[in-house]
């Protein structure tokens, strides 16, 4: 890959995101470095890449359109059929870059290519005690997390795995993922679509926007709640309780305890 060629990416520190342009080849050089005689911060500031569109509204990420010499040598596993391909991320990072836990609405494969990294896992049914703020959860020190703020934190079954160059993951919708770089990396998700087309968001270029059914249902419970603020306490804590009894009873899976 030629040094000619400007790409966006993402300057993280102190878990905050920076976002600035390098040439590709200086970018990788910064990115594997642990010290740098050459920053725009901090000496010690991690660098992350994660690949987009040609447009970011419209386009979906594709290594095959964005870096097409690279697309060559990544062997996509046949797990799905090619009209069910929704994007492929290419990304690169520092050593000891974290990305916060969170979930995706589809099925993902993580592809190592080079590096190390350690993801860490929580299934969809440990959501109530993840604390989310969107899709995403606040705990961002999963390995030390601040119980007294968080304190069913404990309750999340946590599952962890470490991925070397030549391994792939299979990560699961709605999974919550959290991925630690433990090495200067490059990696590759393949995101495909496992639900009928027409439950996705047509704006959704991220593959990270709840299906249309669910943020319909999101609003009109919002609405709900916002309704049931008409009533003084006793009586809004009643039927708020009805509410969610109604939701256990309706929705939940059996397994679900």
């Amino acid at each position: 890959m030629c040094g000619c060629i400007d790409s966006w990416y993402k300057l993280y520190i102190n878990k905050y995101l920076y976002f600035r342009t390098l040439p590709f080849d200086v970018f990788v050089r910064r990115a594997a470095e642990v010290k740098h005689k050459e920053y725009f911060l901090t000496e010690d500031e991690k660098y992350y890449l994660r690949s987009v569109g040609e447009d970011v509204r419209k386009d979906i990420a594709d290594i095959r359109k964005q870096f097409p010499i690279l697309a060559e040598d990544v062997n996509i596993p046949e797990y799905f059929e090619k009209e069910q391909f929704f994007s492929s991320v290419f990304r690169i990072s520092s050593a000891g870059l974290q990305l916060w836990t969170h979930y995706d609405v589809m099925d993902n494969f993580l592809i190592q290519v080079t590096g190390k990294k350690r993801v860490v896992l929580y299934s969809p049914q440990d959501a109530p005690y993840l604390y989310l703020s969107g899709t995403k959860s606040e705990v961002l020190d999963v390995d030390n997390p601040n119980l007294e703020k968080y304190p069913l934190f404990v309750k999340a079954k946590r599952y962890q795995c470490v991925l070397e160059a030549g391994d792939v993951l299979f990560i699961p919708a709605l999974w919550f993922h959290n991925v630690i770089s433990e090495e200067f990396g490059v990696a590759l998700n393949v995101f495909w679509k496992h639900l009928p087309a027409e439950s996705y968001d047509k704006t959704d270029t991220y593959g990270n926007k709840d299906p249309m059914a669910a943020s319909r249902a999101i609003q009109i419970l919002d609405r709900a709640l916002k309704t049931l603020e008409e009533l003084p306490e006793e009586y809004r804590d009643f039927y708020a309780r009805r509410m969610v009894l109604r939701i256990q009873e309706k929705a939940y899976r059996n397994d679900y305890g």
